[in-house]
């Protein structure tokens, strides 16, 4: 069976509990037997409930539009930790924490996320100099020069 994907979009749009919860990415495979893929975030954050309850509803709507013979796999999950973030929305939850940019004209910044704005970032890039960190003042990085963004992950 073939999914039509901006259906499932629109289906997913419909599933989702409120404003608060979008959708980071949506897969839809041609495989055999289907494997529909959503990645959910929040400014806030969420829970396992919150993906449970998306996926009873948009499991409900397939099945209502395409029968319940459908056989598909269906995963609602959240970005995991060292995914690049794909929406301006996913900033705002990590502000405090260390980011690493690649930004478009292929130079690479690493610091501390101190705040979003509209139309950009507040990055406070941490340099090395003769085997110490310097941290400079934050500096705005607008989203349009950020090619990628992920969280940096400390075990210390």
């Amino acid at each position: 069976m073939k999914f039509d994907r901006d259906q499932i979009a629109e289906m997913l749009q419909d599933s989702l509990p409120g404003p608060e919860l979008f959708v980071v990415a949506l897969t839809v495979s041609d495989a055999i037997r289907p494997k529909i893929t959503v990645i959910l975030d929040s400014e806030q954050g969420f829970g396992i409930d919150e993906c449970a309850q998306v996926s009873r509803r948009l499991a409900r709507r397939i099945d209502e539009a395409y029968g319940e013979e459908a056989s598909y796999t269906l995963e609602v999950t959240s970005p995991g930790a060292d995914q690049p973030f794909t929406d301006q929305r996913q900033y705002t939850r990590h502000v405090g924490r260390t980011l690493s940019l690649k930004l478009q004209d292929d130079t690479e910044k690493t610091g501390l996320l101190e705040a979003t704005e509209a139309e950009g970032i507040q990055l406070a890039e941490e340099i090395k100099e003769k085997n110490k960190k310097k941290v400079l003042p934050a500096v705005l990085i607008p989203f349009a020069d950020i090619k990628e963004a992920r969280v940096v992950i400390s075990f210390k």
